[in-house]
């Protein structure tokens, strides 16, 4: 009953920028934290930005200055701008969200479908 859905990925040259949007619907509570992950052909899905708590953020080092994660808790939506893309970006982004359906119930994470990220001349 808790669906995320990822959307903005797509091909773009060396130097340019995305934004990537996630948002979160069904059975949700409360959302605990909300990432961003990727993973490239042949490679393991990595964590590339987080937000915890709607305000503590963590980044993996080779995005740090060039990404950027927020959140907008009233939408249950977490966006990813990323921006002076390298080819070695491109990937399929996944969001995460870690939430609860209620105040019993432990938190679960759930993870979108993905979206193409390629950054290509």
């Amino acid at each position: 009953q808790v669906q995320v859905v990822e959307s903005g990925g797509g091909l773009v040259k060396p130097g340019g920028s995305l934004r990537l949007s996630c948002a979160a619907s069904g059975r949700i509570f409360r959302i605990n934290a909300m990432g961003w992950y990727r993973q490239a052909p042949g490679k393991e899905r990595d964590l590339v930005a987080s937000i915890i708590g709607g305000t503590t953020t963590n980044y993996e080092d080779s995005v740090k200055g060039r990404f950027t994660i927020s959140r907008d808790n009233a939408k249950n939506t977490v966006y990813l701008q990323m921006n002076s893309l390298k080819p070695e970006d491109t990937a399929v982004y996944y969001c995460n969200v870690v939430a609860s359906r209620n105040l019993i119930e432990p938190q679960l994470s759930y993870w979108g479908q993905g979206t193409q990220v390629t950054v290509s001349s």
